[in-house]
């Protein structure tokens, strides 16, 4: 009997809000007056999902893989980036068990965009078991302070 290999991974995003921005999570543009400041279009929830892909499957993160240093990166959708790493642990043999999300903000409510967050994801990932919540910080630190927000994310990939 084959035995099948599990591997869990982690992974954890933070962006500062800046005016002139947009606002995009999981894929999805939502009206807010300030978007994050970053040198894609600086996607917590979508950087956290690549970097726990990444590490499960014993890859470098997603700093390596897509350099903010590199223009061919400058305000490119983190969907693409997501695409590209889907590819990358795919070709290694690697299939998508499921992943568990989660955004850290204040505001805006984001629970209206969810189905179309889990939609693109799922898309990409050709995987169902996309779960994604949202939670505040209860106006503490720089999330209370509606400075910044951040993600998590945890999947399951195996072979």
């Amino acid at each position: 009997m084959d035995s099948i290999n599990f591997r869990t991974g982690y992974g954890y995003d933070v962006h500062r809000f800046a005016p002139g921005r947009r606002l995009v999570l999981g894929g999805v543009e939502i009206p807010y007056e300030r978007g994050r400041d970053g040198h894609s279009d600086a996607d917590v929830l979508l950087h956290a999902l690549c970097d726990a892909l990444l590490g499960a499957a014993g890859f470098e993160d997603i700093g390596h893989q897509f350099p903010n240093t590199d223009p061919k990166y400058k305000d490119i959708s983190s969907l693409i980036l997501l695409q590209k790493v889907h590819e990358l642990i795919s070709g290694a043999g690697w299939k998508i068990g499921n992943a568990d999300c989660m955004v850290l903000l204040e505001e805006p409510k984001i629970y209206k965009h969810v189905p179309e967050m889990k939609k693109k994801i799922s898309g990409i990932l050709k995987c169902e078991n996309i779960s994604i919540k949202a939670t505040t910080s209860e106006g503490l630190g720089f999330v209370g302070n509606k400075e910044g927000c951040s993600a998590t994310a945890v999947v399951l990939i195996h072979k």
